[in-house]
């Protein structure tokens, strides 16, 4: 099939499954015409590659991943490196969710102070010319 069928037929644009072509994910054979062809197993690999995606994975873990990748969602078979990838990639997530949690927190504490101390107007102006602007 050619791309614009497989792109009708996974859900995604044209340009993605170029995209993933050249990330090595995703295989295409040229035809006599120069037009790139794709075999059945290629819409399979697609929702596999997007169903990846989805949970945060890199096209970099999704290549490593993609060929103990069983079905749609996909099921990944539990070889070891496998499991290392995955967890290490997990451990990336949950550090930069702590990251975000710190920094989330510290806005808010930045916000409680800001509204504890009232409203005033910023920069603050000269009591005796409300008008005069700070040079």
């Amino acid at each position: 099939m050619r791309i614009g069928e497989l792109s009708r037929r996974a859900g995604v644009n044209a340009h993605q499954l170029r995209y993933y072509e050249a990330q090595g994910l995703l295989e295409a054979d040229r035809g006599a015409n120069g037009y790139r062809e794709y075999g059945e197993s290629a819409v399979l690999r697609v929702k596999q590659i997007r169903h990846l995606l989805g949970a945060g994975l890199s096209s970099e873990d999704i290549a490593y991943l993609l060929p103990c990748a069983v079905g749609e969602a996909p099921e990944l078979l539990g070889c070891p490196e496998l499991l290392a990838a995955m967890r290490s990639r997990l451990r990336r997530l949950d550090d930069r969710m702590d990251k975000l949690a710190r920094s989330r927190d510290a806005l808010a504490d930045y916000i409680d102070a800001a509204e504890r101390t009232g409203s005033r107007t910023y920069p603050p102006f000269d009591d005796a010319d409300p008008e005069a602007v700070p040079a």
